[in-house]
């Protein structure tokens, strides 16, 4: 599968704090990608590097095999992005944002911007600055969409929506994505919610990338392995990594990476959700980078 973005040993570096380093991956294009990470990951800078915002201090960047520094006429055009806080013109109306967008974008779907709004019951001549936050974030990702791009990105949408206005945006973004022409980079601390929309993971932790692939594979290559306190046993399990180790007063708790075979009674092994693989991950800075594998690729 042809990739929309591919990365290159790219390293970001703020003054002396590293934000990313040495990140090397790609999104398949078609691909619905979940962003993961703690707070100061390197998310967004990620996102700002794949639009241009920001230039690598070390490593390339391409999307669909063009510069986003370099050619950033070519990307740009093909390129949608909603940023965390989803900047509407307060004063506009519906109506003046979609003429706006209409003249800003070479390619434009106004029907398309008009009908979305239509299914949620949003008419064009509300003022901006009286929508509801779910609806702010549904004309965002209307205009977001009307822009017609072939790479979506997504800063944080859902970070200050209730529950209903994330199931009624995922929905929107699920139905824009089903004919695989639109690949989609969504970055959000809602894991549970990406679960149901994204086929492909990135996880960022302290500006490596610890995970990325589809999202079946990391599950697949993942387990919870549980045993007694206290008994020899958890130091002879081989041919796995520990990621996460927890321990009770009676019981260890691992989360691993790899298949650790059959276990020695009375150790139970179980699969793991993928947003206990992800806190796993994220609560242990200091694991291991899966491999480059055919199911999991990391720097």
């Amino acid at each position: 599968m042809t990739a929309a973005v591919e990365t290159n040993g790219v390293s970001t570096r703020y003054g002396r704090t590293w934000a990313l380093r040495d990140c090397t991956t790609s999104l398949p294009t078609g691909s619905v990608t979940a962003l993961v990470g703690p707070n100061g990951a390197g998310k967004t800078t990620l996102l700002n590097l794949i639009i241009g915002l920001l230039k690598p201090t070390a490593g390339t960047v391409s999307v669909f095999g063009w510069s986003p520094v370099q050619d950033p006429d070519l990307v740009l055009a093909r390129v949608g992005f909603l940023a965390q806080d989803s900047p509407l013109f307060r004063s506009f109306s519906l109506e003046d944002m979609f003429r706006f967008g209409r003249v800003m974008n070479r390619r434009w779907d106004q029907a398309a911007a008009e009908e979305r709004m239509r299914k949620r019951g949003i008419p064009l001549e509300q003022k901006v600055h009286t929508l509801s936050g779910g609806q702010h974030a549904q004309v965002a990702l209307a205009m977001a969409l009307a822009k017609m791009p072939d790479l979506l990105l997504l800063d944080e949408p859902l970070a200050s929506l209730d529950p209903l206005a994330r199931s009624e945006f995922l929905q929107e973004l699920m139905e824009s994505a089903a004919d695989g022409s639109l690949t989609v980079l969504l970055s959000s601390h809602l894991i549970g919610d990406l679960e149901r929309v994204c086929d492909h993971l990135l996880l960022l932790n302290r500006g490596i990338l610890q995970l990325a692939g589809e999202t079946e594979r990391i599950i697949n290559a993942h387990r919870v392995l549980i045993g007694p306190r206290g008994q020899a046993g958890s130091e002879a399990i081989s041919g796995v990594v520990v990621v996460r180790r927890l321990e009770s007063d009676r019981q260890v708790k691992l989360w691993v990476r790899g298949d650790p075979g059959p276990l020695a009674a009375p150790w139970q092994s179980h699969s793991a959700p993928l947003e206990e693989i992800v806190m796993a991950y994220m609560a242990n800075a200091a694991a291991a980078p899966a491999l480059q594998v055919d199911l999991v690729i990391a720097s």
